[in-house]
């Protein structure tokens, strides 16, 4: 009886040391991260939002972390193309991607997607919010949100919005905003939001769902009007514009941005990542980096950014399918 006593505390103190070892072990490897090069995937072409933000984060990273975090652009299908590379990489910190709305949409709008994305990455940090500006031309008729509901009921089917894509954020705003307001508006979707705003400006379509980035200087022209802005609270630049909820209650579309690592990626490393891009975004120069885009810095845990990527993906599931959206 005694040697069976003495043999299971052996084995306990032998479970208890390989456990400690792992511990240690992780934790050593998590210590010497990065060893070598990593690289940051980006959806999109150079010069874009995404891009910019990659490009900024990379830098911030590479001057903390010691080793060199190389952007690299795979655009196509949506982002699809990037987030299938992401997921497909080895979980060991070396490959990270920037990802934001255009995922959680697009698992909603493609029905045979190789991966699901919710299930296959690792969130490790959001880095910005974006808030959309609901743009009209200054001869427009309606000068405010309750304006155009009004005159858009009047004219059900013979107002057009235009959007820089199907499927895209500033799209599945327009359709939320349809829904909630009980409004048919048309929409067009443009390759973009620049030839969008070009057309806005001819009037050639009545109302954007756009960018601050790529419409605020229109606006501070007064070469458009904004009606509201789409996220719950003020946009700082253009603290005299309404958000669209102050009409339309529980209505809110932010674009956001974040890192994300293939699951399983160890959560020393996801720790330590997070804790450096958010320090970045409390840097005053990389702020009003941000702040210079139109956007806001946006720091979360990973547990909180995962968060918002499963309401994300329920809200645009809810959408896309009542507005009966397809991929292009």
């Amino acid at each position: 009886m005694e040697h069976l006593k003495s043999s299971r505390r052996n084995l306990l103190r032998l479970t208890a040391g390989a456990a400690a070892l792992q511990l240690v072990s992780r934790a050593a490897w998590a210590q010497a991260y990065p060893s070598r090069p990593a690289r940051i995937i980006v959806g999109l072409s150079p010069g874009g939002g995404a891009d910019i933000l990659a490009r900024l984060t990379a830098q911030w990273l590479s001057e903390r972390l010691g080793q060199q975090f190389i952007v690299e652009n795979r655009p196509g299908a949506s982002g699809n193309i990037a987030a299938e590379t992401l997921v497909r990489a080895t979980p060991d910190g070396y490959t990270l991607a920037v990802i934001g709305n255009n995922n959680v949409i697009n698992a909603a709008l493609y029905e045979k997607l190789s991966f699901n994305f919710i299930r296959d990455i690792t969130p490790v940090a959001a880095i910005d919010r974006e808030p959309i500006i609901v743009a009209v031309h200054p001869s427009f008729p309606a000068k405010t949100i309750p304006e155009l509901i009004a005159y858009a009921r009047v004219n059900q089917g013979k107002i057009n919005f235009a959007s820089s894509g199907n499927g895209t954020v500033n799209h599945v705003a327009g359709e939320l905003f349809k829904a909630m307001a009980g409004v048919n508006m048309v929409h067009v979707p443009y390759r973009g939001m620049a030839p969008a705003l070009t057309d806005l400006l001819g009037g050639q379509v009545q109302v954007a769902f756009a960018s601050v980035a790529s419409s605020i200087g229109y606006v501070k022209a007064a070469k458009l009007h904004a009606l509201a802005v789409t996220t719950t609270t003020h946009l700082p630049a253009l603290p005299d514009v309404p958000v669209v909820a102050d009409f339309v209650p529980g209505y809110e579309v932010s674009g956001w941005n974040g890192m994300g690592a293939p699951k399983n990626t160890p959560p020393e490393i996801i720790n330590r990542l997070n804790q450096e891009i958010n320090a970045a975004l409390a840097d005053p120069n990389i702020k009003a980096r941000l702040d210079s885009l139109g956007n806001t810095a946006f720091p979360l845990s990973p547990a909180d950014f995962g968060k918002l990527i499963a309401g994300e993906t329920v809200k645009w599931d809810k959408v896309v399918k009542f507005a009966g959206i397809k991929a292009e």
